[in-house]
């Protein structure tokens, strides 16, 4: 509740945010991201969060996080030199009991050491992810045209800060680095450009986001490399092709943007036959669950996006009035990708080899001892220190607190669990993880809302035409 006051070079509240995982540390590049993700789900499938009666819920959630945002710069200029990147410090490898967020195994509530604030001068992806995040949330809130047009002023600062400003925000050896390290700032460009088109309507954006420079430098032509299509909150470009790619399904802006916009919806094409166990671009394990991350631990966060993208993608080609996409020669149907997605989410909701729900909460069998300080400490009355949280962290018994709705970092690849707090590779669930899983499971929720499940227009409210309207007709002639 001092985040920020408490630091004497920033001296200004920063109160507010979400926390990232089992710490209360903010990162803020992977909350952006979560914000955007949400966002971006409630403007496709604003009708199906109104059929749950969940609407006005993830609105109260975006806000809740937008709001933060515009409290980590001076959101009322319209040039800035500098934002937050980070409340809190992780790093336990210089003094290994200095008190810190990692260190310690406290409850956020009785955090007594300092929260050091980070801030950054050049810093493109973070500023660029920010402004995605500013961008979506004003077209989720265009209801309320004062918090909207805040939204998108605050947008527009960040993305020109990001544009000016070159540089990555997690420098060598910096925290940002250890555990949410950024590969490039090519890709937050082309993703905050599409989504800053989307909330202003103003063509320079679009013309920054079709950049064929900008698309080779943020990846899009490397087919080779392992983590091609693989949608992660620090590779956002497999995210922007497909919002791209609908642009050019349902605007069809033409030349000068038509050449890039084809290429990006002929990448998202080949993403999707990516993600099917027929052509081998991922392994799957024996029970199912896609190894996007090559077999690495906390397979579930990549696992939740591709199956966002996927049906997401299917929802686009139908209200399109088209049945499917080419691999090669072979023609697949959109309900392929809909089993796609829908078997990923499967496995996470419990049908795989151990019958185990990766959700909290959900189902009979699930983790336990997610590892979380506030879900892992009694709620007994009693304040333990910094180290005095230790014994709830190594006991084997069940947290007394159930984080219901959080989703682990999930199974290995022989689709093995520990249900160990110790082992954050197994149990931590994180909140970029968390904003996949809402988006995925919104996207495929059988819901019948009218034709198409997704909204198909107002994502385009702030386009202007894209052609001038004809002029009237003649008056009739009279000789």
């Amino acid at each position: 509740m001092k985040d920020g006051l408490s630091d004497s070079t920033v001296r200004r509240s920063l109160v507010g945010g979400f926390y990232d995982a089992g710490d209360a540390i903010k990162f803020n590049y992977p909350m952006a991201w979560s914000m955007t993700m949400l966002s971006w789900s409630v403007i496709e499938y604003k009708a199906k969060y109104e059929a749950i009666g969940e609407l006005d819920h993830i609105k109260e959630l975006i806000k809740w996080g937008t709001d933060y945002i515009l409290k980590t710069f001076n959101s009322s200029a319209d040039t800035i030199d500098r934002i937050v990147a980070q409340v809190g410090l992780g790093d336990t490898s210089k003094g290994s009991s200095q008190p810190n967020d990692h260190y310690c195994w406290m409850r956020p509530e009785d955090i007594d050491y300092k929260r050091p604030v980070t801030e950054c001068h050049s810093c493109s992806d973070l500023a660029s992810e920010m402004a995605a995040a500013l961008a979506a949330a004003s077209i989720v809130f265009k209801d309320s045209k004062t918090y909207s047009d805040k939204l998108v002023k605050g947008a527009k600062a960040l993305y020109k800060f990001g544009r000016l400003q070159r540089g990555r925000y997690s420098p060598n050896g910096s925290d940002q680095a250890i555990f949410y390290n950024s590969t490039s700032y090519w890709d937050e460009f082309v993703w905050g450009g599409a989504w800053m088109y989307f909330a202003t309507g103003n063509n320079s954006y679009l013309t920054i986001a079709t950049a064929p420079g900008m698309a080779k430098h943020a990846g899009a032509y490397w087919f080779g490399s392992p983590n091609y299509g693989v949608f992660t909150w620090d590779d956002k470009l497999p995210g922007a092709q497909v919002l791209l790619s609908r642009l050019r399904l349902f605007l069809s802006p033409g030349y000068p943007y038509e050449e890039i916009l084809r290429t990006f919806h002929n990448q998202t094409d080949n993403v999707m036959c990516s993600y099917l166990p027929l052509f081998n671009s991922f392994n799957f394990t024996k029970g199912g669950l896609i190894q996007l991350n090559h077999g690495g631990p906390q397979p579930l966060q990549y696992a939740v996006n591709a199956a966002f993208l996927a049906s997401l993608y299917s929802d686009y080609l139908e209200a399109a009035d088209t049945p499917g996409w080419y691999c090669g020669p072979n023609f697949y149907t959109t309900e392929v990708l809909r089993k796609f997605a829908r078997s990923q989410l499967d496995y996470i909701l419990g049908k795989n080899p151990l019958k185990m729900s990766y959700v909290v909460g959900f189902g009979n069998k699930y983790p336990k001892r997610p590892h979380h300080r506030g879900a892992s400490i009694p709620h007994n009355g009693v304040k333990y220190g910094c180290k005095g949280g230790f014994k709830w962290r190594e006991t084997k018994k069940a947290n007394p607190n159930a984080l219901v709705g959080a989703m682990v970092a999930g199974p290995d690849r022989h689709d093995g669990f520990k249900d160990v707090r110790t082992n954050y590779n197994y149990t931590e669930p994180t909140l970029a993880a968390n904003a996949g899983l809402v988006a995925a499971l919104i996207s495929i929720a059988d819901i019948p809302t009218g034709r198409y499940s997704i909204d198909k227009n107002t994502i385009f409210s702030a386009i202007p035409p894209m052609f001038p309207t004809p002029p009237p007709p003649p008056s009739a002639w009279k000789p």
